[in-house]
Formats: C-alpha cells, sequence, structure tokens
C-alpha cells in the first residue's frame, strides 16, 4: 500500500481548513511553574545564560564582532580585506546587535500583547542603514574609533553601502520615517512591504541628454540588513474560479499559487533598545519548477511558473501602459496585501481572542491607495475562513482599516479594469460587488432619486471597460480617511470626497501634516549644524533630536554676530561638500560663493520642474543681454535639479533631457558661466538627498496651487536653515505659517483661481506673448534651437502653449518677481542668515515623531510600550 493523490483535488483547498494558523518559529512565551516563575526549556539553565550575547558597547567587543564577521561570515582574512568588505563585516556585526534588542522587543510585546498598528506600504525609501544604526544604538563615535583601529574609515565604509531601492519618492520615504519614529517612541508599529529583486531604476543620462533606465541589482552583494524568516511563508493564489456557497460564503479555487517568503528589517528606536519591524515579502514559485515539462525537453515550459512567480517582487512599479504590465502591478498589490493579512491574522489568532476582538487589536493603515486590495482580501478571510457573516465581518473591516490619501489629481487616482480583476482574483471582485451593492443602497436611503451621486460615488466606474475605483473602495472601507496637509486635507473634504462627507459626516475626514524624522535629516546628513545647536542650546542632542520644538532656543542667537557667523560656516561647509561631489562625479568645479538654488524631487509636470527650467533660460538670456560691467552687480547662482520620471512619462522625460542640454550651453558660456551655472545630478536617491539638501542657500517647491498633497522634502530643506520659494500649496503653507510669511518667498495664483484658469485655457485662450513675453521669448528660443535639436521639444512646448493645465503661462511673471526678491534679499548676508536661523528654529512642527502620535492617539489608539534606553534601565 502507498498513500495516493486524487489529480483533481491540486490546486484546491483543503475541506477540513483553508489556512492553518500556526506559530511561527518566534514569537514564544517561556512556560511557568506554579508559582508564576518562567521554567528554563531544555539544557542547562546557567550554560545557556553564560553564552546568550548582548549588545556590543564597548571597543573590544565591537571589534570582536567586526573581525568575527570577516573570518566567518565574510570568510576573509586582514590581509584581502577591501573597504567593501570592512563595510559589510561592520554592518553584520550592527545587525547582529539590532537582532539582540528585536528579539527581546517581540518577546516584550508577546508578553504584553497591546493593541498594534500595521502600516502598509508599496514604497519604503529606507536610504542608508549603518549610519543611522549606529546612531540610534549610540554607538557611532565607539565604533568610529574600532574602524580607525583596525586601518579603514567609517566615512568610507558608509559610503560603500547601496541604497535599498524600495521607493521612488515622498511616499516611501514618509513611511521610513514613520518607521523610524514608531520605534523611537516604543509603539507597537510594524511595515509590511515587498522586497523588489531591482526596485526602482537606475538612472542614467545619454549624450543627447535622454533619460535611460538601467536595473538597479541593490542586492548585488547581499543585504546584511535583512533576515530571511523562511519559516515566514504563505500561499497566495490568482486567477482560478470562485464558486459562492449558501450565507455569503464562496471557495476560491484552481489558478495559480505562489509562495510568500518573509524578510525582516529591524527598524531601530533613537536611546531605546525598541526595535520594531519591517517585514518584506519575496514571491517564490510554490513548487519550484515543473519536472515533466523538463524531462520531455520542454525546457521553457519547465520554467515558465517559476519565473512568473518571481517577476511579481522583481521591480517596483512595472510599467503599467501595457496589458502585462497593468496585469502584474495588480499582481503586486494583491500578493503584498495577502500575505501581510494572513500574517496579522495569525499574529491576532496566537492571542486566542474572539475574532471580535480584531479591531480592539490591529490597526491596519493604508498608505495610499495601493494596499486597498486588504479590504476584500480581510473580508474573505472573515467571511469565508472564518465563517464570520457578512454584516459582522463588515462592520470589523471598517473598524480596522485607515486610510491615508495622498492626492487630489483625479487622474492619480487608482483604477483597475473589472475584466482584469475578475480573471485574476474573482473571489475579490465578487465581494466588491457585495460591498458596493449595500453601500449604494445606504446612498440611495439617504439622497433618493440622485443618480448622478450614485454614480459619483459607486466603487464600480461605469464605461467600457468599467474600473474598479480603489479610492472610493478605501474611502468606504476605513474608519477614518485623512490627508497629509491642512490645504490638501480640505481640498479632499470638498472635492474629490465631497460626496462621501455628505454621506459619512466631516468627522470620518481629518488631517495629518506629514513630518520628517530629525535624526537623519538633521543630525546624520549635517552634523556640523547638529553640533552647534547642541553647542548652542546648551542641551544634550538627543534632547531636542526628540524634540524638535526645543530648536526654537535659537532664536535668541538669530541677533549674534558671532553665531550667526557659525552658522554660515556650516552652511559654507556643506557647499563644498556638494561641490566636492559634483567635481568627483560630473567633473565639473562650483563656485561654492555663489549661491545655491535647489529642486529635487520626482519629475512630474505638477511639481513644475519645466517652470524652474524656463526661469533658469529667462536668467540666462537676462545675462546675455547685459553689458560685462551689468554682470558685475548680479547674484551669482548654481542651480541643481535632480529626480528621476516614470519610464513611461513622456513629457517628464523630456524636461529632464531640456534641463540637461540648458546646462551644456550655460556652463559652457564664457560670457555668463561665473554668474550662473546648472547641474543635473543623476540616479537621485536619499544618500544624494542627504549631500544636496545642507547645502541649499533656497529649494523650489513650486507645483501648481491645489496639486501638492504635502511635500517633505520643503521641510528637510527649511530644518536645515535653506529658505522656501514655493506657491501657496501642500505642507508650503504651514511652513510659513510657522516660520513667518517674511522668510519665505511665494508667488503664483492661489488654489480658488485655478479651475476659473483652466477653464479659460480652453475656451478663451490667450496667447503666450499677450500673458508673458518673458516666457514667449523663453519658448522662441527654445524652439529656435538654440538648446539643441527644437523638434525634439516641440511637444513639451506645446503643453505650454496650447492647453497649459498647469498654469505655467499664468504664474511666470509672478515667478520671476520672487527670484528677483531672493536675489535682492540674499545681497544682504547678515539678514539673509538671520532668515535661515528663524526658519530652521520654527520647524519644530514637521517632526515626523508629531505626525506619528497624532496616527496613534487619534486614529489606531495604540500606547507605547515600555522596553527601555539602550543602557537597560
Amino acid at each position: 500500500m502507498t498513500s495516493t493523490i486524487d489529480p483533481a483535488s491540486i490546486g484546491k483547498p483543503k475541506p477540513d481548513r483553508i489556512r492553518r494558523h500556526v506559530r511561527t518559529l518566534t514569537g514564544f512565551l517561556p512556560e511557568t511553574d506554579a508559582t508564576g516563575k518562567a521554567k528554563w526549556p531544555r539544557g542547562d539553565e546557567k550554560t545557556w545564560k553564560e553564552a546568550l550575547r548582548g549588545v556590543a558597547t564597548d571597543e573590544p567587543a565591537i571589534t570582536k564582532a567586526i573581525v568575527n564577521h570577516v573570518q566567518t561570515s565574510l570568510a576573509r582574512q586582514p590581509h584581502n580585506l577591501d573597504e567593501l568588505g570592512a563595510y559589510q563585516a561592520a554592518a553584520l556585526s550592527v545587525r547582529d546587535n539590532l537582532i539582540v534588542n528585536w528579539n527581546e522587543t517581540q518577546l516584550h510585546m508577546t508578553r504584553k500583547a497591546p493593541k498594534r498598528a500595521y502600516y502598509l506600504s508599496l514604497e519604503f525609501l529606507m536610504g542608508r542603514t549603518l549610519d543611522n544604526a549606529l546612531l540610534n544604538l549610540g554607538l557611532k563615535n565607539k565604533y568610529s574609533d574600532t574602524i580607525n583601529k583596525l586601518g579603514f574609515n567609517l566615512e568610507d565604509l558608509l559610503d560603500q553601502e547601496r541604497d535599498a531601492a524600495l521607493g521612488n519618492g515622498g511616499l516611501g520615504r514618509l513611511a521610513a520615517c514613520y518607521l523610524d519614529s514608531s520605534a523611537s517612541q516604543e509603539l507597537p508599529v510594524w511595515g509590511y512591504g515587498l522586497r523588489y529583486q531591482y526596485g526602482i531604476f537606475q538612472q542614467l543620462i545619454a549624450p543627447d541628454g535622454q533619460q535611460l533606465e538601467a536595473p538597479d541589482p541593490w542586492l548585488q552583494n547581499q543585504n546584511p540588513w535583512e533576515l530571511p524568516r523562511l519559516d515566514v511563508n504563505y500561499e497566495i493564489r490568482f486567477y482560478g474560479h470562485s464558486e459562492r456557497l449558501e450565507g455569503g460564503k464562496a471557495v476560491w479555487s484552481g489558478g495559480q499559487e505562489v509562495l510568500a517568503v518573509a524578510y525582516d528589517v529591524m527598524i531601530p528606536g533613537y536611546e531605546t533598545r525598541n526595535t520594531n519591524n519591517l517585514r518584506l515579502w519575496e514571491s517564490k514559485p510554490k513548487r519550484g519548477f515543473d519536472l515533466n515539462s523538463f524531462n520531455a525537453g520542454d525546457y521553457e515550459r519547465a520554467v515558465e511558473s517559476s519565473n512568473s512567480a518571481a517577476a511579481i517582487t522583481s521591480v517596483l512599479y512595472p510599467n503599467d501602459h501595457t496589458t502585462f504590465g497593468k496585469e502584474l502591478r495588480l499582481k503586486q498589490q494583491y500578493f503584498w496585501t495577502a500575505a501581510s493579512l494572513a500574517d496579522i491574522m495569525r499574529r491576532f489568532k496566537n492571542l486566542d481572542k474572539p475574532i471580535t476582538e480584531f479591531p480592539d487589536y490591529v490597526a491596519i493603515q493604508l498608505n495610499d491607495t495601493h494596499p486597498t486590495l486588504a479590504i476584500p482580501e480581510l473580508m474573505r478571510i472573515l467571511v469565508d475562513e472564518e465563517d464570520v457573516p457578512w454584516d459582522l465581518a463588515w462592520n470589523i473591516t471598517t473598524n480596522t482599516f485607515f486610510f491615508t490619501n495622498h492626492t487630489v489629481l483625479p487622474e492619480a487616482l487608482e483604477k483597475w479594469p473589472v475584466p482584469l480583476m475578475e480573471q485574476l482574483l474573482p473571489r475579490h471582485m465578487q465581494i466588491v460587488y457585495d460591498i458596493n451593492f449595500a453601500f449604494l443602497q445606504a446612498v440611495d436611503k439617504k439622497f433618493p432619486g440622485d443618480l448622478d451621486k450614485l454614480n459619483r460615488m459607486s466603487i464600480i466606474e461605469e464605461g467600457f471597460p468599467k474600473q474598479v475605483r480603489m479610492a472610493n473602495l478605501a474611502c468606504i472601507g476605513s474608519r477614518k480617511v485623512n490627508g497629509v496637509a491642512e490645504l490638501h486635507s480640505e481640498l479632499v473634504r470638498t472635492t474629490i470626497m465631497k460626496d462621501f462627507v455628505e454621506l459619512y459626516g466631516v468627522s470620518k475626514f481629518a488631517n495629518v501634516t506629514n513630518g520628517i524624522t530629525p535624526r537623519r535629516w538633521l543630525d546624520q546628513c549635517n552634523p556640523g549644524l547638529s553640533q552647534l545647536i547642541t553647542e548652542s542650546l546648551k542641551i544634550p542632542r538627543n534632547t531636542w533630536l526628540k524634540d524638535l520644538y526645543k530648536l526654537e532656543g535659537l532664536l535668541e542667537y538669530a541677533e549674534d554676530p558671532a553665531f550667526q557667523r557659525k552658522w554660515a560656516a556650516v552652511k559654507q561647509s556643506n557647499k563644498q561638500r556638494l561641490a566636492h561631489y559634483v567635481e568627483t562625479t560630473l567633473g565639473h568645479k562650483v563656485n561654492t560663493n555663489a549661491m545655491f538654488d535647489v529642486q529635487v524631487k520626482r519629475l512630474h509636470e505638477y511639481k513644475r520642474q519645466s517652470l524652474n527650467i524656463l526661469g533658469v533660460i529667462h536668467r540666462y538670456l537676462t545675462l546675455k543681454a547685459m553689458s560685462a560691467e551689468e554682470r558685475k552687480k548680479v547674484n551669482p547662482k548654481v542651480v541643481f535639479f535632480a529626480g528621476k520620471a516614470a519610464p513611461g512619462y513622456y513629457i517628464a522625460k523630456l524636461i529632464i533631457r531640456l534641463i540637461v542640454n540648458v546646462a551644456r550651453v550655460i556652463n559652457e558660456d564664457p560670457d555668463t558661466k561665473e554668474y550662473l551655472t546648472m547641474f543635473f545630478l543623476p540616479d537621485y536617491s536619499v544618500s544624494l538627498a542627504e549631500v544636496l539638501i545642507p547645502a541649499s542657500d533656497i529649494s523650489q517647491h513650486i507645483s501648481t496651487a491645489g496639486t501638492e498633497a504635502s511635500g517633505t522634502s520643503n521641510m528637510k530643506f527649511c530644518l536645515n536653515g535653506g529658505l522656501l520659494v514655493g506657491t501657496v500649496d501642500g505642507a508650503n503653507i504651514e511652513i510659513a505659517e510657522e516660520v513667518g510669511e517674511n522668510n519665505v518667498f511665494f508667488f503664483g495664483h492661489l488654489t480658488p483661481a485655478v479651475e476659473g484658469l483652466r477653464y479659460q485655457h480652453s475656451y478663451h485662450p490667450v496667447p503666450v506673448e499677450q500673458k508673458s513675453p518673458a516666457l514667449a521669448t523663453v519658448l522662441k528660443e527654445v524652439s529656435a534651437g538654440r538648446f539643441g535639436d527644437p523638434g525634439v521639444y516641440e511637444p513639451f512646448l506645446n503643453t505650454v502653449r496650447q492647453h497649459d493645465y498647469y498654469l505655467l503661462t499664468d504664474d511666470f511673471e509672478s515667478y520671476i518677481r520672487a527670484l528677483s526678491m531672493v536675489d535682492e534679499a540674499y545681497q544682504d548676508r547678515t539678514e539673509w542668515i538671520k532668515k535661515s536661523i528663524r526658519t530652521a528654529a520654527k520647524m519644530g512642527k514637521f517632526s515626523s515623531d508629531r505626525a506619528i502620535q497624532d496616527y496613534a492617539q487619534e486614529y489606531w489608539n495604540i500606547e507605547s510600550v515600555k522596553l527601555g534606553d539602550v543602557n537597560g534601565a
């Protein structure tokens, strides 16, 4: 006899239990005796305890840990150890410390069983980890001394680390700041994301100025900061068919099954042993490859399923302009949310609490619409697997999720074709229809006969094909919805979510202004300024880093000439560091006595890098028209751009091409290069931002009013004493409220005027020559070929001349006046330094520590679970 399997049963759920919720290899509590004392599980307790290590905090222990990893983990010797190897050994030794604290934290959390929050984000732009981990552990000086004795320099080793390519811009960097702040404040918060093999692309610039995209193999030297959790894995299903049963349940079977495998990244808190977790999922085939096809000689078919599974987590944001790319992107979103929900549910079920208490122990924050599929997925788990009645399941679901909206641009609100959803996720499409049916009944009951409102609020958008509106689903399925700046949240309430506000009431819709972590964005990236602040405030560095409002103490030094000179010296040092970077990477010398004008962010028409480059051309033409004597009175300026355009975003890539080619012309012009130069720095990253931001004199945040949700780079620049040039948009408004409008340079039309101007462009257009003669001259020079083949740029120029959706023609004159005010203000160096000091001093509101507490207290209802500081207190 032998055991047999019915081939027809392969791929179908087991009849007794669809999913077994089992413990992983972590998360256990020790058994206790009758007195409640923990029993030692096995072996000799003394032997075990003598061998258990703690955090290595003294130089001999640190040295031993690093050298041990050189010998064993890397299998190297001192005579063949290069800087990369030294970095890897140092990083692994630091990770050992993090793991010790991580284990203590997880045991403590398991024992306390608090309500936990889970932050679901498709991007986590973490930046380099070694410097941040050493800072948070309080071991940077000791590691620096140890590494020096081993023959290396800590700064050189830090440069060996590649940025984790897990994000594209502000969305992912915000998520990273929130994880750092959650750990620092000992909040029980985990992040969930995807472990992209290549992540965001590496940006290269072709000789003609075009952006080229290459895979960024950030894992090629392995990642010392991750811990594979091979025991934490879940089977994720796609395709197949869903058979409805009685009582609203269904059985989803067949199709493709892939495996989600967990990789953990430890997130250390600042000056606490508390170490939270970012769990990233990698997709793997469930059964390797098809051995029958392989043996038959069909090698392509043998690995087809394996390749299909691995592709899910291969690249961040596959181009969804193709059918394949659209399907792959939807697969990513379901794979990630399904694995995360399975993991969250497993952790909850280990508490042995009734399922009705799920929202009492779990809060899930949806970072934009990407994780919205978590809502129907939780419904599927509750209804189909946990036998929860539909109405009760919906009550649990809507008390679990919270939704952060990051845009008011209609084209940016995510939608998925119904046919694709029906094919890829048949059970979820059924659930979405059921949610929508019940929801529309409630809408019709409150607003009887209002068909237009029903159409606008429906999760399903009619058309060919029909579309699933993910923002509507996220709003309907969440307990609260928030914007990320006061203006943005107000626009959410009055525009895209207006109908939902009328249905639910305004209390469901709130605001949490974004924040940044001062540990990375001041102390780590600008150590000279951090040291000056600490010395001047006469309080420990950790005090103001944990309470950024303490920076207001700098205001009393704004009038002190000695302090002004020290402040200016720090800025000059940072400008020299950036100049060195430009010279070593691009081969150009930079005038560090000039004003540094910086705009760095994702390339998009609404962010208006286009307005900036057209303004630079105007400045260049103005300089060319001056006499040599007149130019000597001009304020010298160096302009920096950096940022990536989405591979399929044609106009954004044209703007990069124009920037690069304009830079070539003006940097080589002997008449003007002393007074104006410009650089596009390729392959923008967190690490590059850490060099650019501290060096800026001004930074530009010039989105069309009402289009930027918040922005966080504006906060980073201002925290480092760079002044802001911007529109009255996003968090610019709140920054101006804090630092005073006399310390920012605003321009442009306000949000209420935008729609009227767009209407005018469409139905009563005014020629550019009449609206802005200066801009018309700039466009003419580009069209005449002054900066390269004019035909290349015509599609971009036509967006300005013909439709001008982002109001460049309307704001250009105001923009140029604002830059003239900047030039005038910069001439008075003493007053400028005062503005810089006052700006940095008033940035307390924009700490991510404040923002995460807003979420914890007002949304998730979670509390800190104290573990103790780095000294074990």
